[in-house]
Parts: C-alpha cells; sequence; structure tokens
C-alpha cells in the first residue's frame, strides 16, 4: 500500500511540473496585419488625381516598434500611428502601375507587410486622325514586313518568317532591291533601325538581335535582350527604342545595348497593348497596334497617347490580287528631309504615301 501511495505521489508530482511548465510558455508572437485603401476608389486614376491612401495597423498582441508606407519604394511615412492617410500627388507620376507597400514591426521585431497598387491613366483623350492618301508606290508581296525606315533615300525593310526573313535596302519608288542580307533560317526577324552607321535587327522569340555594318550589312556583333519577344525597334537619335507586343517601350543604349527606361503606353481608358513596328517622328513614337488599322502616336517622355490615326480602308480591293495573301498592316517610315510618311502591311502590293487629317 505505501508503495502505491509513493508512486501515485511521484506521478501528481510531475504532472504538475508538466502543467506548470506548459502554462509558462510565452504565447506565438502574431505579425502585425495592415490594410490599404486608395481613396477615391477607382481601377484607374487620370495623372494629376490627388490620391489619399488609408492604413490600418492591427496589432494582436505586443506594440508597434515602427510602420512605413512606400509607394514605389518612397516612404510617405514613418511613425507608430496605427492608422494613417497618405496625401500622394500623381502629376509627375509616370503612365501604369504604382505600387504601395506598409510594412510593420513590432517591438520584438515580428514584421507585417501588406502591397497594393494603383494604376496611372493619361489625362488626355488622344486626338482622332484619318488619312490622306498622296502617292502610292510598288511593295514586294513578299516581304513580310516588320521594320521599315528611310535613310539616305533609300528604304530599308526588314521581313519575318522563318527561312524567308531578310534585311533589303530598296529604291523607294520602284521596289527594286539593290542590296540584302538573308538571316540565318533558325532566325525570324524583326524590327530594324539604322543609328550612328549601325544598323540593329531583333528577332521574335530567339531574345537576340544582331547589329550590322549600315553600309555593307556586314555583320558585326549581337546581344541579348530579356523581353519574352522582339518586335519592333526605331531610334530617337541618341537611344534606340524597342516594342515587345506589350503597351512598355524599352530604351536602349546603342553601345551597350542595356535598358536605360522602360516606358509603359496609356491612353485616358488604360493600356495599349500589341504595340508593334515603331517609327520616330518630329519628337514622337509612332507604332502599328498589332491586329488594327490604327497607328498610335506617343509622347515620348511620359508614354500618353497624344493621338490615333485610323487607316482602315488603306488596301482598298482595286490593290489586292485574290491570289496572294495579305496580312495585317505593319510598317512606318518617315523621311526627316522631305517630312514624307510611308506606311504599308505585311505581304500588301502597296506602299502609300500619307498625310494624317484631324477627324
Amino acid at each position: 500500500m505505501m508503495k502505491k501511495l509513493a508512486v501515485l505521489t511521484f506521478f501528481l508530482s510531475l504532472t504538475g511540473i508538466l502543467l506548470f511548465q506548459c502554462s509558462s510558455t510565452p504565447k506565438r508572437s502574431r505579425k502585425p496585419v495592415t490594410s490599404i485603401e486608395v481613396l477615391p476608389k477607382s481601377k484607374l486614376y487620370p495623372q494629376g488625381t490627388p490620391l489619399t491612401i488609408q492604413t490600418k495597423t492591427n496589432v494582436k498582441n505586443g506594440t508597434i516598434q515602427n510602420i512605413t508606407v512606400e509607394v514605389d519604394g518612397k516612404t510617405y511615412f514613418s511613425g507608430k500611428t496605427l492608422e494613417n492617410e497618405i496625401k500622394v500627388a500623381t502629376h509627375q507620376m509616370s503612365m501604369g502601375k504604382h505600387s504601395i507597400k506598409v510594412t510593420a514591426i513590432k517591438t520584438d521585431s515580428v514584421t507585417g507587410e501588406n502591397y497594393s497598387d494603383f494604376t496611372i491613366v493619361s489625362d488626355t483623350k488622344p486626338v482622332d486622325y484619318t488619312y490622306k492618301i498622296t502617292a502610292t508606290y510598288p511593295h514586294n508581296t513578299k516581304f513580310f514586313t516588320e521594320g521599315l525606315l528611310i535613310h539616305d533615300g533609300y528604304l530599308y525593310e526588314g521581313t519575318g518568317e522563318k527561312g524567308q526573313s531578310v534585311i533589303a535596302k530598296q529604291i523607294l519608288k520602284t521596289g527594286k532591291i539593290v542590296q540584302e542580307k538573308k538571316l540565318d533560317n533558325k532566325y525570324f526577324g524583326e524590327g530594324i533601325s539604322i543609328l550612328n552607321n549601325k544598323l540593329y535587327q531583333l528577332t521574335y522569340k530567339a531574345q537576340t538581335g544582331f547589329i550590322y555594318n549600315a553600309k555593307t550589312f556586314d555583320k558585326t556583333g549581337d546581344w541579348h535582350f530579356d523581353a519574352k519577344e522582339g518586335w519592333g525597334l526605331t531610334n530617337d537619335g541618341t537611344n534606340l527604342i524597342m516594342s515587345d507586343g506589350t503597351e512598355n517601350l524599352r530604351f536602349l543604349n546603342p553601345d551597350n545595348l542595356q535598358v536605360i527606361k522602360t516606358l509603359s503606353v496609356y491612353d485616358n481608358k488604360g493600356a495599349v497593348k500589341f504595340l508593334n513596328e515603331l517609327e520616330y517622328i518630329n519628337g514622337e513614337i509612332w507604332a502599328n497596334v498589332w491586329t488594327t488599322n490604327t497607328i498610335v502616336r506617343i509622347d515620348p517622355n511620359n508614354g500618353k497617347v497624344l493621338g490615333r490615326i485610323d487607316l482602315t480602308g488603306l488596301l482598298s480591293v482595286m490593290y489586292r490580287d485574290e491570289n496572294k495573301p495579305i496580312d495585317v498592316l505593319n510598317g512606318i517610315a518617315w523621311d526627316a528631309k522631305t517630312n514624307a510618311i510611308y506606311v504599308t502591311g505585311k505581304l500588301w502590293p502597296k506602299l502609300f504615301e500619307i498625310v494624317p487629317v484631324k477627324k
């Protein structure tokens, strides 16, 4: 009997120790949680719209050491206040999506983070244009046009499709080819541009660009780009400008082909995607919008769409051959010496000289 009491006493003693130990274990420190609300409530904000970012931090246990509110990496608030209203001016913000990050740190260093965003669009409605044809010239119906430009009075064209991609120097008025460079069959050629006596060429999905001597077409180099696809290419006299089929344009240093900046293109309704062949004309970037009859005129400083040229009906029935296929409008060339603007399309039989006309 005494032995049983000793065992029971020992068991109760052990249980008490365990209970004491469990009850004294500190509770798990909870992460602070912050809600974010952007006012006025909207999906899109025209540039210049004043915004208010409201944040509210909930702390389950412990106390706050610091809360930081950042917009695009810039700190707008730092302090211990759990509820905040931050005023944000947007008149100098670029077009596109802008990030909000709230970081809340407790005195025990446990940290909670939350994210949100808002989108800035153009505060200007694009001007609508139609067109007037001032001249027509022949265009090679075998050319799947991806790049088009005027240089020293000649028409240069970069074409696509594997096994058929070339760079061709042509007499504009006749379409006669005076010089040609064929791309390796494994590549699908895309946009071209001439800058500082070098001819640059993109490829479609190989993430590779090529550099040539602009006079001889001898290849002098290549480069890798991070965009998933290469589409259009032009230059502003200093930097190359590249499209990739999205709403984004990349500005490249022509010496090392590194991205200097990325410009997001927006009108007053949202992002303008599928930007294709490009041309820099009188301080604006002109871009074909793929699968449409539209050319957009873009402000290179902020990405705003300044105007839309509707080229519907350009390739009328009188120019078409039922036995030969045609594809979409693509190709813009500008002669800086004469101020003439030329447009064409993939496999089109004609090159058109046009003048935009306000609707």
